[in-house]
């Protein structure tokens, strides 16, 4: 195996979204909801989540034209209670699912302070911190978490995939810092991260996966789909998995444990995707203004605090902020091996590759 090299080339995002829409009317959506999808799914690559984003453009468009992804959803929302809704997605485009999900807890929350809001007939939507950010757009503190769409991890010394990699993300506010945003797979690392090393052709690290015959580490990543994920911090992330899937699927009526459908070995199947966005206003705990600059207050104190030799103190949503700006002037980088499956999308829908776009 050898490590990639070379450089990736910077493509604008300009040209990255159109190619998102075309794709997506190309495989039956409309161009309203190809533009939501579209700028949800760069919104993921800008901040970081390069496995989440349009990476990810060639299985949704093989979902949709297989059907198993309905192109035209019905999405509707019921209000259960005061604070809590369950949104059905007809098996739309878990992008689509979700931000509804995220509309209506901004909504609920306005109303009752926290707005609990659960899906259910949703499919993978992406990068889990797209979401919990929506609600900072109108200072409030969001969290989602999601059924991972297949199951690669086992329980605490167990040796069966019987557990996604369900993320959790929690964004929270702040004033004249970046939000803090918080976006983790239950994992040591997350699937698409296994599956853009595979793409590549690059090593997988020795703490990531292991043979679950043996218990050894698998380092190939051309093996990873006969391997585990690892949970991050052994029992705890495996305990966390476990109830971050009740929560997002089990409570709403979506799939979990043994009923999950594996989004990356049966695309013909409806993957029955359960998530959750829970909105939070903080300004009905104290003056949002005090808030925020409280925030701001603490996040400069741990920024000038000591760090390991050779290291420096990081705080979860600084190098988002920072990725996104230097992304949004310069470019996304894709890599070649990318780049060659967006070229050969573009060449099957019969519209114009990624560099022959403004």
């Amino acid at each position: 195996m050898n490590v990639q090299s070379t450089r990736p080339a910077r493509i604008p995002t300009a040209a990255v979204t159109s190619l998102i829409v075309d794709a997506m009317i190309k495989a039956g959506v409309t161009r309203d909801e190809a533009g939501k999808i579209a700028e949800l799914m760069l919104e993921a690559d800008l901040v970081g989540a390069d496995a989440h984003g349009v990476f990810r453009l060639k299985q949704y468009v093989q979902r949709l034209k297989l059907g198993s992804t309905n192109a035209r959803p019905n999405i509707t929302v019921n209000r259960t209670a005061p604070g809590t809704a369950l949104v059905d997605g007809d098996n739309g485009m878990g992008h689509l699912v979700v931000a509804r999900a995220a509309q209506t807890a901004i909504e609920l929350a306005r109303e009752c302070g926290v707005g609990w809001v659960g899906c259910r007939m949703s499919g993978h939507a992406g990068a889990a911190g797209v979401y919990a950010a929506l609600p900072l757009k109108v200072d409030m503190i969001g969290l989602y978490s999601a059924v991972a769409n297949a199951n690669h991890m086992p329980l605490a010394g167990g040796a069966e995939p019987l557990l996604g990699t369900n993320p959790l993300a929690i964004a929270i506010p702040a004033g004249g810092e970046p939000p803090v945003v918080l976006d983790i797979a239950t994992s040591i690392v997350s699937y698409g991260t296994i599956k853009n090393h595979r793409l590549q052709d690059w090593p997988l690290q020795d703490d990531w996966m292991i043979d679950p015959r043996t218990g050894e580490a698998v380092i190939d990543p051309h093996k990873s789909a006969e391997a585990l994920l690892l949970p991050m911090a052994g029992y705890k992330g495996a305990g966390l998995a476990l109830m971050l899937g009740l929560l997002a699927g089990t409570l709403n009526g979506a799939l979990f444990g043994r009923d999950c459908v594996d989004f990356n070995a049966e695309p013909d199947k409806v993957t029955n995707t359960g998530q959750f966005v829970v909105a939070l206003d903080p300004g009905r705990f104290q003056p949002i203004d005090r808030f925020k600059a409280e925030v701001d207050r603490h996040i400069r104190g741990m920024r000038g605090t000591r760090a390991l030799p050779g290291q420096s103190v990081r705080l979860p949503g600084e190098q988002r902020a920072q990725r996104r700006a230097d992304r949004l002037r310069n470019g996304l980088p894709l890599g070649p091996e990318l780049l060659a499956q967006l070229d050969k999308l573009a060449a099957e829908l019969s519209i114009a590759p990624l560099r022959k776009r403004d």
